[in-house]
């Protein structure tokens, strides 16, 4: 596709709402999804120390 300009380009054929919330959505998701997968390798690593002191 091809946008006349930048505000054509932001204003998404009059669906601007619908593609940018999705856009931020799945961002949203995916930082969530980076953060919980951090926490729990943080806390996988965290029992196997515990659980290989004995």
């Amino acid at each position: 596709m091809q946008w006349a300009s930048w505000s054509a380009f932001f204003n998404m054929g009059g669906y601007a709402f619908y593609v940018w919330f999705s856009f931020g959505l799945t961002a949203l998701c995916v930082v969530w999804e980076v953060i919980s997968l951090r926490k729990r390798s943080k806390a996988a690593l965290r029992l196997s120390k515990i659980l290989a002191q004995g």
